[in-house]
């Protein structure tokens, strides 16, 4: 990883969740040169010896960095869940591609802090649900891409790096020169219905990326790599990272009606924030199934790209 910018803030949670990560991302990349041995957790969802051991691996050192800190993993922690923070933790962002030896997939920590009725109740302990109404703030993030050296961090109020540099949003005011990315469920593939927004955004943009890690799709979003990214059923390990990284680099994220997001929400759509609401209104027609309006042609989206680059100049 390149050196760290000078006059970075004063950061709290960030230097030593950036340590773990960067341990854990090269015990992936260790795993990945020694052949990756994978079994089914259900019927189709890959599981392999490196999500498992990374996670227990990132566990200890939470423990040992932040003591009173809870953990809620994607593969089965769950401990200290009634205190006032809680590290929602993924281990391998991007299973099926690293079971395939596919190059995308990361290490995404993402801190939220939970005061008062946000605290966890006795059923919530038992059951390892968060709950619709017990969102706290997210407050740190960490993202580690083992495979390009990537660190992505943040703190609220502290803005979103990328190897210590900061990094922002794209500025595409148009869904027509966008480039967005979605992700497709290992399960239950038959009973999502995504293919039908991915065939309409991929007509209406410059392309639709689909790229098997969610937690990267969403920095790429902060980054400006990508303008938007949304998905249906993702669990708060995929996304509270990024949540927090795209809003510190000036971005939004909403469910598919523009309201607030949950980490339990069923639904999520990040972007630059300049075409949010011309997604959300492709969104609300698909959803109503109202006509949708003509797809322009290249003519068409040629001279009303030169007529808004006018009235700019």
């Amino acid at each position: 990883m390149s050196g760290t910018a000078e006059n970075e803030p004063e950061l709290i949670w960030v230097p030593k969740a950036s340590a773990i990560a960067l341990e854990a991302g090269a015990r992936l990349r260790e795993f990945l040169a020694q052949g990756v041995e994978t079994e089914y957790k259900g019927d189709v969802d890959l599981v392999t010896v490196a999500d498992r051991t990374v996670e227990k691996l990132i566990r200890g050192r939470l423990a040992e960095a932040f003591p009173e800190h809870g953990i809620y993993g994607e593969e089965g922690t769950r401990e200290r869940l009634e205190g006032e923070f809680r590290w929602y933790v993924d281990p391998l962002d991007g299973t099926t591609n690293f079971a395939h030896g596919f190059p995308q997939f990361c290490v995404s920590l993402g801190l939220e802090q939970r005061t008062g009725p946000e605290k966890q109740t006795g059923l919530e302990r038992q059951t390892g649900a968060t709950g619709p109404s017990q969102d706290g703030t997210l407050v740190a993030a960490v993202i580690y891409d083992p495979m390009r050296d990537e660190l992505f961090t943040a703190e609220r109020g502290s803005g979103a790096r990328l190897n210590g540099q900061p990094i922002h949003v794209s500025r595409t005011p148009e869904l027509g020169e966008a480039l967005v990315a979605t992700g497709f469920p290992s399960r239950k593939r038959h009973d999502n219905p995504n293919i039908h927004f991915y065939q309409e955004f991929t007509l209406r943009s410059h392309g639709v990326r689909r790229a098997g890690s969610a937690a990267l799709d969403l920095v790429y979003v902060a980054a400006g790599r990508l303008d938007a990214f949304w998905e249906f059923n993702l669990n708060p390990w995929d996304t509270a990272a990024g949540i927090l990284l795209i809003e510190e680099a000036g971005g939004r994220v909403t469910d598919f009606s523009g309201g607030h997001f949950r980490l339990d929400s069923r639904e999520i759509l990040a972007s630059n924030g300049l075409i949010h609401d011309e997604m959300l209104g492709l969104f609300s027609d698909m959803f109503a199934g109202r006509g949708l309006s003509p797809i322009p042609t290249p003519q068409e989206f040629a001279r009303h790209r030169a007529a808004r680059a006018a009235v700019a100049g």
